[in-house]
């Protein structure tokens, strides 16, 4: 038996003889290797942190001692020694294990955070109530120095390094997010590693700063965090690891060390992500003043090739989405048009910016917003489901929603070309459609399906077309007559639109996000009183946190494929 298989407990993972650590670490990522091939997912993160994670619960008593992990996509391995690697044949599929922190799965998960720079926060509002509470329990954050780019981890050490309850902050230190580690803190953290006897910014502040220390070994790690708890008062434990350690094809994969790596079979598909990149960089070479700013994002959101082409209009700002946008609406000031590619999730992190910063001032800034809707196995925290709900009250700010690659492009043309005011571009992380033709096209909408009734409208929301034209014809299969719209820019809501439901009996507004401030609901509002015989319903996601599973079964389960939509529509006909 492998040292790996006698781990039943972290009381037996506390009594593993020291020689025999080296074996279970090499042994934890062989597993993360063979799971994590199969099911898809974070592996170089987990892959870097292993000895690390070993060390934690060898020194801190999990659960009563508080460790948080910042960006929770690198918990794996704690997801190992606290007792799930038997559940990981189920990694990030429907009804099956996380890929990120989960309080429903352990008690050893205290937070659901896959956001980043958020664990600091945590730990300080953990330690407060500790103290007050009069309980000598230790709180740990473990957070990378990608992370610590964003500038809430900044406020929350600010108030950490004047608390009387200790909080260790375990600096993981890989030089990375999902790209190296941009500005003065990357260049900071360098020196450090270089010269130990560098003063830290970290002692500046006021906290205590131990290494830096071998990130990779347990023995060391072990020593320098019972000194952290010695000290008693907020340490931060500098480690240095190595993303994807000792697995060769992932260490030297210099793009993002196997950052995450897709499920066994997947065949790589041209995506939405894809068009955008291919069209932008197309853009550029046309028009001068288009830049970009991604928040430590660049090859996620589909920058690498603007960057290859444009080094010098590519600005990485780190995991900072509040300092984007606001640096956008400064190069916008300026006379450029900034493009702000950013994974939907992320976008409410920077409302205020967004609201007071671009729109108040009327600045040509275009927000898109990749990831939109269902993600997939990212789960409740990644699904994009909540930017028309918050982006619609943002007044002059015009959203579109493609339907397909040819729309996506055209799109993002008429958003570079606006100068009254910010645009934002919604799609889904899935392949791309590559064509729905359109029977006739108006001004404010195309015609996808006609049918000689003025008994039922479908309008159809972004990449959510497919689908719909998909149910009008299982409709008309059952002779119900079905007319398909599909309106490219959602909002603010087109006075055609209006227009054109009222000539209507029933109208179904289908989309991928929450009822609340979507197209339809706008709608509703807007015919309030001019045509109360008139049924308008909204086919959308429910206002609920959705578990992570494929996008088709999260679309199913929330009737929002072929089938589901047409019976919803059919049972609405019928009632």
């Amino acid at each position: 038996m492998n040292v790996l298989d006698t781990l039943t407990s972290l009381d037996k993972l506390r009594t593993i003889p020291k020689q025999k650590l080296p074996v279970l670490a090499q042994e934890v990522r062989e597993f993360l290797i063979s799971k994590i091939s199969l099911s898809g997912g974070h592996l170089g993160p987990n892959l870097g942190i292993v000895e690390l994670t070993i060390a934690l619960h060898r020194v801190f008593d999990s659960p009563r001692d508080a460790i948080i992990f910042d960006t929770g996509h690198q918990t794996y391995v704690h997801k190992i020694l606290t007792g799930r690697s038997k559940e990981f044949a189920s990694l990030r599929r429907l009804g099956g294990l996380s890929g990120y922190p989960s309080t429903s799965e352990s008690p050893h998960d205290l937070v659901e955070n896959s956001h980043a720079s958020t664990a600091l926060s945590y730990a300080d509002g953990i330690a407060k109530a500790f103290q007050l509470q009069g309980s000598r329990r230790h709180v740990v954050a473990v957070v990378g120095d990608g992370a610590l780019t964003g500038g809430m981890a900044w406020e929350a050490m600010n108030n950490i390094a004047e608390n009387s309850q200790p909080v260790v902050i375990v600096l993981n230190d890989n030089g990375r997010s999902y790209a190296p580690t941009t500005g003065g803190l990357g260049a900071h953290l360098a020196n450090l590693r270089l010269d130990h006897a560098n003063s830290s910014v970290f002692d500046k502040l006021g906290l205590q700063y131990l290494g830096p220390f071998d990130g990779h070994d347990v023995e060391m790690l072990e020593r320098a965090f019972r000194q952290a708890l010695e000290l008693e008062k907020s340490v931060v434990v500098h480690c240095l690891t190595i993303k994807g350690k000792g697995y060769p094809a992932a260490e030297l994969d210099f793009l993002d060390h196997h950052h995450t790596v897709p499920a066994a079979g997947a065949a790589p598909l041209l995506t939405w992500t894809d068009v955008f990149a291919s069209e932008i960089t197309q853009i550029a070479t046309e028009k001068d003043n288009v830049v970009c700013i991604t928040a430590a994002m660049l090859e996620p959101v589909g920058l690498g090739l603007f960057a290859a082409s444009f080094p010098d209009r590519v600005f990485d700002v780190g995991i900072a989405e509040q300092h984007a946008v606001t640096s956008a609406a400064g190069m916008a000031i300026a006379g450029l048009h900034p493009v702000v590619p950013i994974f939907s999730t992320f976008i409410g992190r920077a409302f205020d910016q967004i609201l007071l910063d671009v729109a108040l001032h009327r600045l040509p800034v275009t927000f898109v917003l990749d990831h939109a809707g269902v993600t997939d196995a990212d789960g409740a925290s990644h699904h994009g489901m909540w930017d028309t709900a918050i982006l619609s009250v943002v007044p002059g700010l015009r959203i579109a929603a493609p339907r397909d690659e040819v729309e996506l492009r055209r799109a993002l043309r008429e958003a570079v070309d606006f100068t009254d005011g910010p645009t934002a571009i919604r799609f889904p992380r899935a392949p791309v459609q590559k064509r729905i033709a359109a029977a006739a096209h108006r001004d404010a909408y195309d015609v996808l399906l006609t049918s000689s009734s003025r008994n039922c409208l479908i309008i159809a929301v972004g990449a959510l077309a497919a689908n719909c034209t998909a149910a009008a014809e299982i409709l008309a299969a059952q002779n119900i007559d079905v007319t398909v719209i599909n309106p490219l820019w959602i909002a603010p809501l087109d006075p055609a639109l209006q227009q054109l439901a009222v000539e209507y009996q029933s109208v179904f507004v289908v989309e991928d996000g929450v009822e609340t401030g979507g197209l339809g609901m706008r709608l509703v509002h807007a015919m309030a009183g001019s045509r109360p015989d008139c049924v308008i319903q909204t086919l959308d996601l429910s206002l609920r946190f959705l578990a992570h599973g494929s996008r088709e079964e999260i679309l199913c389960a929330n009737d929002l494929h072929a089938e589901g939509i047409a019976n919803r529509v059919r049972i609405a006909l019928q009632a």
